[in-house]
């Protein structure tokens, strides 16, 4: 069996890419693919850096001549630039910066999908509560310090006589830092929660007649964060992670680019996803697509 796959892969390596995309020989065709999977998902500075690479080692391998590599125009470039700050803000947690932004320059885009402008919505109540839960933790943290640090005072009071004056008001005056820092994160805490719990009533009032069930799902799932008294330890917490920021940027991105008559998904992506399914095709009844396995095998 190993041996068979052995083939398959030799078989798969040995085969020329050359006439996928004429008159692009392999190479080309595949930094063509990365710098478009680049400007699609906005990251300009990077595709541009790519480009000059591309070209200057081109120019070093063919005696000074330009390669056909192709640069952003100067529409797709200021696109590509508003896209990444939207999506930036998005993976910052920064909701508000992004339907900002997204409301500038492609307003049309939540008002033709809904859906997106909901899960955006759910994203900022789920930011604010996961500031809220950060707080609630650094204030227990300084409570637990601060407790610890007056209890040493007490100890040195009874068994350290010999302590200096002055080390008596440093101490002093470090308590009450810590007393004033307390009471600092305890007051934002207070105030983020009420801003918190007056997002959520709006949240609410504004999609409860709302008949899609995933809407209603979503809502549900998001309202029961407040349940509990550090979400983070919760059964819920998964949705606190940055990690959920990312398919809320990618899905906004990819109706930025619809709106514009571009494609929701790179080049590259589709590749991807073509050679997917072709390989499940072929690997059906024990074909030679049984042997292959398109993400351990080549992108790993």
């Amino acid at each position: 069996m190993a041996a068979e796959k052995m083939r398959v892969e030799e078989e798969i390596n040995a085969t020329s890419a050359s006439s996928l995309h004429q008159p692009l020989d392999e190479t080309a065709l595949i930094q063509e693919l990365v710098a478009q999977f680049l400007a699609h998902d906005g990251y300009v500075e990077t595709a541009r850096a790519f480009g000059d690479e591309v070209r200057a080692e081109s120019r070093a391998l063919q005696n000074g001549q330009d390669s056909r590599f192709k640069d952003l125009g100067a529409e797709e470039d200021l696109d590509a630039v508003n896209r990444q700050r939207i999506r930036a803000a998005i993976l910052d947690g920064e909701v508000d910066k992004a339907l900002k932004h997204t409301n500038a320059y492609y307003s049309q885009v939540l008002q033709d999908k809904p859906q997106i402008y909901f899960r955006l919505r759910c994203r900022k109540f789920i930011e604010m509560i996961r500031r809220c839960s950060e707080l609630h933790t650094s204030s227990s943290e300084k409570r637990g310090i601060s407790m610890n640090g007056h209890s040493s005072d007490i100890y040195d009071d009874v068994f350290e006589h010999d302590m200096e004056l002055d080390d008596q008001v440093n101490s002093s005056d470090d308590w009450d830092q810590m007393e004033t820092e307390e009471a600092d994160i305890s007051m934002k805490y207070q105030n983020l929660l009420q801003e918190t719990l007056e997002y959520g009533q709006e949240l609410q009032l504004e999609f409860r007649e709302d008949g899609r069930r995933e809407v209603k799902k979503a809502l549900e799932e998001t309202f029961s964060l407040l349940a509990y008294e550090d979400p983070k330890t919760s059964v819920v917490a998964h949705l606190l992670e940055p990690s959920g920021r990312v398919p809320v940027a990618e899905e906004l991105n990819s109706a930025i680019l619809v709106s514009l008559g571009k494609s929701s998904s790179a080049a590259i992506e589709r590749l991807y996803q073509q050679t997917e399914t072709l390989i499940h095709d072929i690997s059906e009844d024990g074909g030679a697509g049984a042997f292959i396995n398109v993400r351990s095998d080549f992108l790993t």
